[in-house]
């Protein structure tokens, strides 16, 4: 097998692509043959040491995948051989093949593409927990969606229609806004040629927005927060412009509004039955076509540090998947 290995968590010009041995799956492992593999922000993250998880070194980036199950370990009773799987193990998948718990494994229904499953599970996952669990979101409410056209952005469109939700989708040029409106978006915002805080007046009458989807964070935090309705949410994803906003928080006294942290990866280990009924709920939405994931291109697994160039450009559009032959 072939992994782009990580010995140095300096940054992505220190990965390497090496030949290792596959590796026999231990009890409650399988083999998976890797089909497809998507690049989120935390792989970024992960190979500068700059996420909050430190795997010990060397390791395999690359948290999300998809593939053919190939063996079972002792104990896997759940999967079989042959069996289509996609997997978020937080690393292992920017290779041909992984080791990979079987509880951390979603079977895929039939139809289900890998390159869709490979950039289905945290987006969609992540954005269903903010919306659904976290911000309790009703039909007819208003959702702003901050840098709604990346991954995470374009899934919490697709969600929050799917709920009868209006939103107002806000990405940084009139392309990305543009995609947003193929999605369903009601109404877009280009942030870097509008005021972000003029135009969310204008479209909510002077309410305000209900919920505020914010996976960006940075400089747009406090315009958002300004523009927050009574008993607003805010949503706090991620922080993908890089800064933390310190804001000002009598705002959230003022408006009666909720400050929201969302981190789905430890809902999903501490609420572990709540988490299956949701991602049955979201595969159950693939099947019928209410969401689908954005695929802004795909490229073969050697080229990782091509994907990583083109995702630190900020000119994806939703999600960028590397494929093995």
């Amino acid at each position: 097998m072939h992994a782009w290995i990580c010995q140095d968590p300096v940054g992505v010009d220190a990965l390497s692509w090496a030949e290792l041995p596959q590796p026999e799956p231990k009890p409650g492992e399988v083999l998976i043959a890797i089909k497809a593999a998507s690049l989120n922000f935390p792989d970024l993250l992960i190979v500068q040491n700059k996420y909050q998880i430190k795997p010990p070194l060397p390791f395999v980036p690359g948290a999300e995948y998809a593939g053919v199950v190939q063996a079972v370990g002792e104990g896997v009773t759940q999967l079989r051989v042959g069996q289509n799987v996609a997997c978020l193990s937080g690393t292992g998948g920017f290779a041909t093949h992984v080791a990979a718990p079987a509880a951390l494994c979603l079977p895929l229904p039939q139809g289900f593409s890998h390159t869709d499953a490979a950039a289905f599970i945290m987006t969609y996952a992540t954005s269903h927990h903010a919306l659904v669990d976290r911000a309790q979101l009703k039909p007819g409410e208003t959702v702003l969606v901050l840098g709604a056209a990346g991954g995470v952005g374009t899934a919490a469109i697709q969600i929050a229609k799917a709920l009868g939700a209006r939103v107002i989708a806000a990405a940084s040029s009139d392309e990305k806004c543009a995609l947003c409106q193929t999605l369903g978006a009601d109404a877009t915002i280009n942030y870097q040629s509008q005021n972000l805080r003029e135009a969310l007046k204008a479209l909510t009458g002077g309410k305000g927005v209900d919920v505020v989807y914010d996976p960006v964070g940075g400089e747009w935090a406090e315009p958002a927060l300004r523009s927050i309705a009574w008993r607003g949410r805010y949503l706090v994803v991620g922080f993908a412009a890089g800064p933390i906003p310190a804001l000002p928080w009598n705002l959230l006294l003022l408006k009666g509004a909720s400050l929201v942290g969302v981190f789905w990866g430890e809902f999903a280990k501490r609420e572990p039955q709540a988490n299956a009924a949701m991602m049955m709920q979201l595969a159950q939405w693939y099947a019928q076509g209410k969401i689908k994931p954005v695929i802004d291109q795909t490229l073969p697994m050697s080229e990782l540090k091509k994907a990583f160039a083109i995702m630190g450009s900020r000119s994806v559009k939703g999600k960028l998947v590397l494929l093995n032959a």
